[in-house]
């Protein structure tokens, strides 16, 4: 039997065995046996009883099991007809068939009779519509065969088409990898040509349509984008309900998206035709134009609406794009460009500049000439606009029409937007903004080279412009110079000379000097010639501009290799060497005598000693630029020391000058000690030898000298030395060892300047912490022993104590605080230092607040400011602590209580400006926690140190209050010494909206209230029923309040959240306390801030005053009065 036969046998339901096996052979690789041979020999008859037999096959099957049982695995069945009914052995069946009808569509010729295959494939298509999701391989074998059948374009070919489609279309939306996806339902994009857009059956389709302008990975495959610009074309009425979806989408579009979607609506339109073209433009070209022009520039969506514009902006130069832009222009443009509201006149001059010239290119040459003279008049006109920014757009709207259409233009429409830039607009007064707009565009212009010849004669009358008050304007300008001398437009220095350029380089900004540099580089360091021109040139820039040349040199390293940097350097060195005489490198100096007199000149330097200081100054900027490539290059190190090392005490010799003497240590302070054996030793003489009061110029560069060799522990022992008091000192000299040393007086005031300037540089400081524990808590002990000289003059009746000086004693009281903080921050573990901080506490509890008391006459007088200097001091020092979170819990409750023992104490109130700061950091130190279960532990430290500050905080309000009321001048001092504090720490406590910071508002609520009412119930005439505008008609402390509440928007809101909790409880109820409300909240309206919950917090006040409406009417006149005035008052807030 031949191999059709048997296959042809073996299609039946007996011999459903022998076809699996047939299949079987088929899909291995190894086997002969082919389907398709075996088919495509088949004669017609012979396939056409195969595909009956098929037929009755796959029916029988899918009766004993249909699709929607597979998943369940066939229990019903019975164990007599297991085999029939396994559900994996049906799948089998159905794959077999599935493959056998793909097969047959390949082979299929025309005219054949496919009535049996057509049942098959519906029998298919049935299984496929209800196939569980599970079974892909079988559903990819019947979606096979329906794509093909489509493609085939065989009878009944639309709901195969239809759902080939769809299935293609949702496994895009779920692959990671959809290409091959998108590939096929392109290939089967016209099977949307069948199907109506209107139809309820459709809907399913139409919505995954839609999410197809969603995903980008279709409009980055080159399918997927050729798909959606068919869905274009497919319905009229699709075509808005396409645009309604790219518009909502757009605010989530990227730059590169926003470019393909832009594509998109290009081809669609260029395809187009009839009334769809029609649509298209009308209800998505012309729909982008109006956006572009009506949003506002802060819109999300406004740049992507800008870029989908541009794109038909620069198809321009086509007759249809040019006269579509004209014909939907035609009817918004215009009347953009002359609206009252200025962001819509500049949004449609950059849209109008850039579509330059909008015209018809069916008229007549005569009517398009006549067209594009009206549209440069109106150009003209936006440069004069009345708003900047419209001045500013069409600024560079005519510098991109001169740089593309510069041929195209008449000489003298070129020649007036020139002038009307150069001459007027980079001069307007009114606008920053405008002016930088100048300078920033003309780059455009010069980027055609036609522009050069005219631009050259009128960019010198921008030279002043390099002085402009702003900064970005400046900028600008130099860019602009930067551009003239890239294309060579003209020489810079004609458009702006040098001495200018020199004279800001050496005044202005980081960001202008950068500029200036950029631009004289080549001028002062020509990499090019010989490095004796380079000093030449260097010399001639000192002479020029001391200052100047200094930031120049700060500068090169951006420009230039650190090797010149480095010849540079060795070059200025011989110049040096030249000055002084030296026989060092003779034979350079000779050689530079032979040379002609400019660069000869070097050799007599020595009278002049401010090149001389200028060049060392340059010397010591160039090294600093290339100190740590020095560091890198070992063989380049040493050989810069070597050349500098021997010349450097010649240098401190020659040069004596005060000016040469900075910069001499400056250089020695870059190479090791044995480079310059005789100033390194020389140092710490220096410093033992200036007495207090020195400039610190005069030991700045000495100390960081010794800090750079490393030798700061010299230094530190210098300053302990002379900080140790006498009788401690007597104590310290027992215990060491006899040694030979000059006497110095000890200098208490110079050590601890010099202390000082060491905990304040960064690099210093650093090498002072590296010296180890032991003789830095020797310092800590030294500092501490100062506290005895502070409670001397505290106790002292007299005013002629001794030496040391109360000055120096509290310096030192605040340096140990300080020394405790950094060896605090440097500790690995223990909190040792922290511990010394907290006896400081105790020390000032016990020994300092006891004559913190009110001036009555007697000690008193002189003792409680120097108190209060003592306690505001340490209380500075623990703010720093706490500020950059060096302090634990045991320590913030340690100060906490030294504060409200000082709050406590007779004239404590005095230190309520150094208090708060303290209340602020640790506030700050903690972070609002969303679970509020540790905010209701009573004993979670968290919630007791934030109880404290609290309790501080409201003790600190009445302090004020009570200050007021007893001295009120000095109490206004002293609150508004308190309002920096006050700011920051109610900054701080709005962040939480749960006890016990929440507690703050409710505290600073009542007493603006109880002030006011107070103020209210003493009114005994109606005239003196005023309702408040500001905070300066308040009383004072209310005023106070009130003015850092309102700094602020978040504090404002979290006050008005009090005062509404406050009215909703009840607690404010009486009508002299609502009339109170009502005027902190007209002030607040006054103020402009928080108007949503103004609105609310002022219906809460209304909710409680008509209860008072009978009452009133009833009682006095005043109450009547302040009833209607509150009523009045009421009324205006809530028609905010």
């Amino acid at each position: 039997m031949s191999k059709r036969d048997a296959f042809l046998e073996a299609a039946r339901e007996e011999s459903v065995e022998q076809f699996l096996r047939f299949i079987q052979l088929h899909k291995d690789k190894a086997e002969p046996f082919d389907v398709e041979e075996v088919v495509q020999e088949m004669p017609r008859d012979q396939r056409e009883a195969l595909w009956g037999r098929l037929d009755s096959l796959l029916q029988h099957f899918l009766r004993e099991l249909p699709p929607e049982r597979w998943e369940e695995g066939g229990e019903g069945g019975g164990g007599e007809v297991e085999s029939a009914v396994d559900p994996k052995h049906v799948m089998a069946v159905v794959d077999g068939v599935a493959l056998v009808a793909s097969v047959s569509l390949k082979v299929l010729q025309d005219g054949e009779t496919y009535r049996a295959l057509l049942k098959v494939a519906h029998r298919l298509h049935a299984v496929l519509v209800s196939l569980p999701i599970s079974e892909a391989p079988l559903q990819h074998h019947i979606h096979t065969l329906c794509e093909a059948w489509w493609k085939k374009g065989l009878k009944e070919r639309e709901p195969f088409g239809r759902t080939a489609f769809l299935i293609s279309l949702q496994k895009s939306f779920i692959l990671k990898k959809p290409g091959v996806e998108i590939q096929r339902l392109w290939s089967l994009h016209d099977v949307l040509l069948s199907l109506d857009y209107t139809s309820e059956d459709n809907k399913q389709i139409v919505d995954l349509l839609l999410q197809c302008f969603h995903l980008p990975v279709y409009m980055r495959n080159d399918d997927g984008k050729r798909f959606l610009v068919f869905l274009f074309s497919w319905n009229v009425d699709f075509i808005w309900v396409i645009h309604g979806t790219i518009k909502n989408q757009l605010e989530f579009y990227n730059k590169s998206v926003t470019a393909h979607i832009t594509e998109i609506y290009f081809r669609a339109w260029k395809k187009a035709s009839g009334e769809f073209l029609e649509q298209i433009e009308n209800l998505c070209i012309q729909d982008f134009m109006q956006c572009a022009i009506l949003l506002h520039r802060a819109s999300p969506v406004h740049a992507k609406v800008r870029q989908i514009v541009s794109y038909f902006h620069t198809r321009k130069g086509c007759n249809k794009v040019d006269k579509m832009l004209h014909d939907l222009y035609k009817p918004i443009l215009w009347k953009a460009l002359n609206a009252p509201n200025y962001e819509v006149r500049a949004n449609a001059t950059l849209l109008f500049t850039e579509a330059f010239p909008v015209h018809n290119p069916d008229q007549t040459n005569e009517h398009i000439d006549e067209t594009i003279q009206k549209q440069l008049d109106t150009i003209m006109a936006l440069l004069e606009d009345p708003h900047p920014t419209v001045r500013s757009n069409a600024t560079l709207g005519v510098c991109k029409i001169l740089a593309k259409c510069w041929e195209l233009l008449p000489p003298t429409i070129i020649t007036d937007f020139l002038k009307k830039l150069v001459i007027e607009l980079s001069a307007d007064t009114s606008s920053p903004d405008v002016r930088c707009s100048v300078f920033k565009c003309l780059t455009i212009v010069l980027d055609n080279a036609l522009s050069h010849p005219l631009l050259e004669k009128l960019l010198p009358t921008l030279k002043y412009s390099l002085h402009d008050t702003s900064e970005k304007v400046r900028t600008a300008f130099l860019d602009m110079l930067l551009k003239v001398k890239a294309v060579r437009a003209a020489k810079f220095w004609d458009v702006c000379n040098m001495d200018h350029l020199l004279a800001r380089l050496a005044i202005d900004s980081q960001s202008v000097s950068k500029r200036i540099v950029d631009l004289l580089f080549k001028s002062f360091f020509p990499v090019n010639e010989t490095e004796r021109e380079w000093c030449c040139r260097c010399i001639t820039l000192i002479q020029m501009n001391p200052m100047a040349a200094r930031k120049f040199y700060q500068h090169v390293y951006r420009h230039t290799a650190p090797t010149n940097i480095i010849k540079m350097m060795l070059a200025i060195r011989r110049v040096l060497n030249s000055c002084i005489q030296t026989d060092f490198d003779v034979t350079e100096i000779n050689e530079s005598i032979k040379e002609n007199s400019a660069q000869a000149a070097p050799v007599v330097l020595g009278k002049d000693m401010a090149v001389v200081s200028g060049l060392l100054e340059v010397l010591v900027i160039l090294w600093r630029s290339v100190e740590k490539s020095l560091k890198q290059n070992e063989e380049a190190q040493k050989y810069t020391f070597a050349k500098f090392g021997n010349i450097m005490s010649k240098y401190f010799q020659a040069f004596e000058d005060e000016r040469c003497t900075v910069p001499l240590i400056h250089l020695a302070s870059f190479m090791p000690p044995a480079a310059v054996p005789t100033f390194s030793c020389s140092v710490l003489s220096r410093l033992k030898k200036l007495e207090p009061g020195a400039a610190p110029a005069q030991y700045s560069q000495l100390l960081d000298c010794m800090c750079s060799w490393g030798q700061a522990a010299d230094i530190l022992e210098l300053v302990t030395e002379w900080l140790t008091l006498p009788k401690h000192k007597e104590k310290a000299n027992a215990s060491r060892k006899v040694r030979i040393q000059e006497t110095v007086e000890a200098k208490p005031d110079l050590a601890l300047v010099y202390l000082e300037y060491l905990f304040s540089h960064t690099s210093t400081r650093q090498q002072v912490m590296a010296l180890g524990h032991k003789p830095l808590t020797q310092l800590l002990t030294v500092l501490g022993n100062w506290k005895s000289v502070l409670h001397n003059h505290l106790s002292s009746t007299t005013d002629d104590l001794p030496r040391p000086s109360l000055e120096t004693a509290l310096k030192a009281f605040m340096l140990q605080g300080r020394l405790g903080a950094h060896l605090q921050h440097n500790a690995s573990e223990g909190r040792d230092y922290l511990l010394s901080l907290e006896h400081v506490a105790a020390w000032v509890a016990e020994r300092v607040l006891p004559f913190l008391t009110n001036n009555d006459g007697g000690d008193s007088e002189k003792s409680q400011p120097l108190a209060t200097q003592i306690t505001e001091s340490f209380l500075t020092v623990c703010r720093d602590v706490l500020l950059v979170g060096l302090g634990d819990d045991e320590f913030k409750g340690q100060i906490l209580h030294l504060c409200s023992l000082v709050l406590l104490s007779e004239a404590g109130f005095l230190c309520i400006p150094a208090v708060l700061p303290i209340l602020k950091e640790v506030a700050a130190s903690y972070v609002p926690d969303d679970n509020k279960q540790d905010q209701e532990n009573q004993e979670d430290p968290t919630t007791v140190i934030l109880g404290v500050v609290a309790n501080i905080f409201q003790k600190v309000i009445e302090l004020l209050a009570r200050r007021l009321r007893k001295e009120p001048e000095e109490g206004k001092q002293l609150c508004e010494a308190a309002v920096p504090g006050l700011t920051d720490f109610l900054q701080v406590a709005q962040t939480w909206d749960t006890a016990p910071l929440s507690g703050v508002f409710s505290t600073v609520f009542a007493v603006i209230i109880v002030e006011k009412r107070h103020l209210i119930q003493k009114i005994t005439h109606p005239e003196e029923v005023i309702t408040p505008e500001s905070v300066e008609d308040m009383p004072p402390l209310s005023r106070i309040l009130l003015s850092v509440i309102l700094k602020s928007s978040p504090v404002s809101r979290a006050f008005l959240t009090e005062v509404s909790s406050s009215l909703e409880s009840e607690a404010i109820s009486s009508l002299y306390e609502l009339a109170a409300v009502l005027h902190v909240l007209s002030v607040i309206k006054h103020a402009g801030q928080c108007k949503g919950g103004l609105k609310s917090t002022a219906t809460s006040v209304q909710q409680q005053l008509h209860k008072h409406a009978v009452t009133s009417s009833d009682s006095t006149d005043i109450q009547g009065i302040i009833f209607e005035s509150s009523v009045k008052t009421l009324n205006e807030i809530l028609n905010v």
